[in-house]
């Protein structure tokens, strides 16, 4: 009953906003802004910026959450299936040399999601390009002075930058969570180092969307979004499913260092970052050497 009279309750403020209203004008009046934007908003990554940080910041609090969760519910959940010998057993299974803390696998598991995260995040903001150049947009951005190159330059190294805001802030929370909880579990830039250890997969994804986005932008779309989609299964759940080894690593997740359940792993980390530099270039490259499509 409560909801429904909150139901009627705005709904009826709704339709007597409505009356009250012009067409096309709102009620509370509209700011016209600065007449000039600041020297940071005249360059190409303040504006990449400007049009990515309010996602950014959603992305942000998603990954805040998911920390919070890790660092305030690990130590509950490894209490409470402690005694479960059954998960015991499968975690001596999963885990290599079969000995690790629930905490730990917990953790994990979560600090890994926010590398998902972190991924989709990236993918995201490569794929507002392609709505940039449909809606014509970019053709303007583009009448400047400006390369092709430069512009796709910019709005990666944005992306990239939003990419470990989001690992990072996922990383911090879990360790606040973790305090607050009254748990002593090390250092929190242990956490911290831990989120970040996903973003060299990261930003092999997002690298890989600019690549397909500089060279088929009209499949831009269902391509960076249909690796992502393969990349998490064969990654996350390809041993789950059974599927051979070679295929699993064909997958970034699948190289990134599950912190703080294993080591880091200097070695994978460098060779994404190399590949996603590589394919940073060859977008770069094949970018600008195309005409802006509809």
């Amino acid at each position: 009953m409560v909801l429904l009279a909150a139901a009627l309750v705005l709904a009826t403020a709704a339709v007597l906003i409505r009356e009250a209203r012009d067409l096309g004008a709102g009620v509370l009046p509209q700011g016209e802004g600065r007449e000039r934007s600041g020297a940071f908003g005249a360059s190409l990554v303040g504006l990449a910026w400007r049009l990515q940080r309010a996602t950014v910041a959603g992305w942000c609090a998603g990954a805040a959450a998911l920390g919070a969760v890790a660092g305030a519910l690990g130590p509950l959940v490894s209490e409470t299936v402690s005694g479960v010998a059954p998960l015991q057993e499968l975690i001596s299974r999963l885990v290599p040399g079969g000995r690790a803390e629930l905490i730990d696998v917990f953790i994990t598991a979560l600090l890994g999601m926010a590398g998902v995260f972190a991924s989709a995040s990236g993918i995201r903001a490569v794929l507002r390009l392609r709505a940039e150049e449909v809606e014509g947009r970019a053709e303007l951005l583009l009448a400047v002075p400006k390369s092709r190159a430069r512009w796709l330059g910019a709005n990666l190294s944005v992306v990239a930058a939003a990419a470990v805001l989001v690992s990072g802030t996922a990383g911090a929370a879990a360790a606040i969570g973790l305090g607050l909880s009254g748990t002593r579990y090390g250092p929190g830039a242990s956490l911290v180092s831990a989120a970040l250890a996903h973003v060299p997969a990261a930003l092999v994804f997002l690298t890989a969307t600019a690549l397909v986005f500089a060279a088929a932008p009209r499949a831009s779309i269902p391509l960076g979004w249909g690796m992502f989609a393969a990349g998490l299964i064969l990654g996350e759940f390809g041993e789950l499913f059974g599927m051979p080894v070679w295929l699993q690593d064909l997958s970034p997740f699948r190289h990134s260092s599950a912190m703080p359940l294993e080591p880091c792993d200097p070695a994978g980390a460098l060779a994404m970052a190399v590949i996603a530099a590589a394919l940073a270039g060859l977008a770069a490259y094949r970018v600008q050497r195309r005409d802006l499509t509809g």
